[in-house]
């Protein structure tokens, strides 16, 4: 039996279910553990972890198809103008979540309910869901295993998260590439896998994620998104778009630095300087996709904001925002925004940050290589 075979079946004897939907998601799993396998160089910990993981995953999926074969009717669902947030990452995309968030009449993915998305929630039984303790357990068990993590992406069981993890149940998400390095996977990934029925499958979780627990208009995020933005809108044909902004000398060196803390446990030969050949490949793969997409007739769909401003104050920006999507901004998600933003634990909380050498990143270089992105979107020159 193969590996791949292994972690199948293993998902089946936990979840008690055999239907997977159909096999689109194989070719993306095949390729990611033949990578974790040959290139990854994983310890016994990250050997121990990714499989996990993986049945995890496979698990969610089966339990997600097994939803639906017992209620066809979720697929009526629609899932209507979502707004979508994109760009690089560590630009304030989070807290951007966050606030969005506070707004009662919008619905953002919640961290452990991307953990876990079955038995789907219920709006009746919300306040009791047992798998809030669950996900803030394990957020505690890899802060142990993650020391940094915590300043580096302060979030809780409950906080608005990215949809790497519903994108993953197709086995197509650039979660996997910060725990490992799986290049042949990352080649396939960035371009040669079709992400439309991954796009597809997010959008059937959507569904099911709404389909007892409303509201329905909702507001999504993921770095990645950029990469993949024809095969997004594809599927997501009606969605606007809020892109976030930060300077890539500030943005670039923080990414390595974060993919660095999530790799280093996992395997005893970590080669930082491949993690920052990495990351800014990745970026300025996806900047190059993103600004070819909005030039080509689609810039009326997008909304910029920009990080320095938006965390002197970040009220001006949402208040554009709104008017932007043609809503309302309530009294009551004012309040709630204000709240939060007054109680946030600091986006850059103080830790010990990595030298960019040591990833050979060289800021001039890098400052040059993203002049592209800086230029097209004044990054440099933005103001409130």
């Amino acid at each position: 039996m193969s590996h791949v075979d292994e972690l199948l079946a293993q998902a089946c004897r936990q979840t008690g279910l055999s239907d997977f939907g159909g096999d689109e998601f194989r070719e993306g799993l095949d390729v990611l553990v033949n990578a974790l396998d040959r290139e990854a160089r994983l310890n016994d910990m990250g050997r121990m972890a990714t499989d996990a993981q993986i049945v995890m995953l496979l698990g969610n999926r089966l339990q997600v198809e097994d939803w639906y074969r017992r209620h066809p009717e979720i697929d009526e669902q629609e899932i209507v103008a979502p707004l979508i947030g994109l760009g690089l990452p560590r630009t304030g995309s989070s807290a951007l979540g966050c606030l969005l968030g506070e707004d009662a009449n919008v619905r953002s993915l919640r961290s452990w309910e991307v953990m876990w998305p079955c038995p789907p929630p219920d709006a009746a039984t919300l306040a009791q869901e047992p798998r809030i303790a669950m996900a803030e357990a394990s957020m505690l068990r890899r802060a142990q295993v993650f020391p940094r993590m915590t300043a580096m992406l302060p979030s809780t069981a409950t906080s608005p998260t990215e949809c790497q993890l519903l994108m993953a149940l197709d086995f197509k998400s650039q979660i996997f590439q910060p725990f490992g390095h799986v290049p042949s996977y990352a080649h396939w990934f960035f371009n040669k896998a079709d992400l439309v029925p991954t796009y597809r499958y997010l959008k059937r979780v959507l569904k099911l994620l709404q389909w007892r627990c409303p509201p329905n208009r909702w507001r999504l995020k993921n770095p990645t998104h950029s990469l993949f933005i024809t095969a997004l809108d594809e599927v997501f044909p009606d969605a606007r778009f809020v892109m976030t902004h930060r300077d890539a000398c500030a943005v670039i060196p923080s990414v390595a630095d974060l993919w660095y803390e999530l790799r280093r446990p996992y395997s005893d030969d970590v080669d930082m300087q491949v993690i920052g050949a990495e990351t800014s490949a990745v970026f300025e793969l996806g900047m190059h996709r993103m600004i070819a997409f909005r030039d080509a007739g689609q810039d009326h769909r997008f909304f910029d904001i920009y990080f320095a401003p938006f965390q002197k104050d970040p009220f001006p920006s949402i208040e554009r925002l709104y008017d932007f999507l043609g809503e309302t901004l309530s009294p009551e998600a004012r309040a709630g925004m204000h709240e939060w933003w007054h109680h946030k634990t600091p986006e850059d909380r103080k830790y010990t940050r990595t030298d960019p050498a040591l990833f050979g990143l060289d800021l001039d270089e890098l400052r040059a290589r993203f002049r592209f992105y800086d230029e097209r979107f004044n990054v440099s020159r933005s103001v409130a």
